[in-house]
């Protein structure tokens, strides 16, 4: 007859130690191929809203669309404060929201003409790594809007809009949009709060994200919000350190905040100017930003 033979105790955790280790090992290189797919899915999104905003641009003289047209008199009982987007009439509708009937998407499943905010239903207008911002104010992608189109009113005066194509010299150094932080990125490291849907505080991760602020800002600069007093805004690195980005002429890429031209404050708020004047330490530069490849000050 033949012995049966059975795994000693020493023989057992030996194999549970080898597995464990490989889980160990394999676990790390998972999770960092996933996040890799959600970037690429992030960037195919960015692909096809900028194919939008090309096809909208086409459609209206060669203008890109506002961060969100002015607000004129009367609010949403005035119909030029209504705009069409695709499946219907929208009350103020942000620059995404304004491309998606040339994107083929509807935005909303019932735009409304007096609502200033409603959350977006289709996965292309949001990040798969912040899928929960669908919030179109609070949303996940911000718009270039100082350099591209921003109408705020100043004496009855856009700020900067409309800006058209041919105005843009360097296409392929001109980013049209990229992941956002919000009004968050003035603040602290450790002063952010989560983000909320429907939110308002400054200090929410994804507040009024989509609009993003240049990473070069001076002392009379428009900024945040927009209202007295704001933060400012600032791209947010939500994939693996880099943040998603598209350009003028429809490429996309994943950037760190430094290549993008951002700096960093010690408590990592996001810096206007050099965080260390006359001591030849680098400052943030708009060349990504300025439609020139120069860095200057947005108008």
């Amino acid at each position: 007859m033949h012995r049966r033979h059975a795994f000693t105790l020493i023989e057992l955790l030996v194999v549970i130690a080898i597995i464990a280790l490989l889980v160990g090992i394999l676990l790390p290189a998972m999770a960092s191929a996933r996040a890799s797919a959600r970037g690429s899915v992030c960037l195919s999104n960015m692909r096809q809203l900028v194919v939008g905003l090309s096809s909208y641009a086409d459609s209206h003289k060669g203008v890109f669309p506002a961060h969100r047209p002015p607000r004129l008199t009367g609010a949403t009982a005035n119909p030029a404060n209504w705009y069409q987007v695709g499946n219907g009439l929208k009350y103020r509708p942000t620059f995404i929201a304004a491309m998606s009937a040339y994107v083929g998407i509807d935005p909303f499943a019932e735009p409304s003409t007096s609502d200033e905010r409603q959350d977006f239903v289709s996965p292309v207008f949001t990040c798969p790594e912040a899928s929960q911002r669908t919030d179109e104010r609070n949303a996940a992608y911000g718009y270039n809007y100082q350099f591209l189109g921003n109408a705020r009113l100043v004496a009855g005066r856009s700020r900067n809009w409309p800006v058209n194509l041919s105005s843009i010299s360097a296409t392929s150094q001109t980013i049209v949009m990229a992941d956002s932080m919000g009004t968050a990125s003035g603040f602290a490291r450790d002063l952010r709060t989560p983000y909320a849907n429907n939110g308002s505080a400054l200090t929410d991760i994804g507040n009024h994200a989509y609009t993003l602020d240049p990473p070069r800002l001076g002392p009379a600069s428009d900024r945040g919000t927009g209202d007295v007093g704001s933060p400012r805004m600032g791209a947010e690195p939500r994939h693996q350190r880099a943040s998603a980005s598209v350009f003028v002429d429809g490429h996309a890429a994943l950037l760190t905040l430094e290549a993008m031209g951002y700096v960093l404050n010690p408590d990592g708020s996001f810096a206007d100017e050099a965080t260390n004047p006359g001591t030849g330490s680098r400052g943030p530069s708009n060349a990504l930003f300025s439609g020139t490849g120069q860095d200057i000050l947005a108008p």
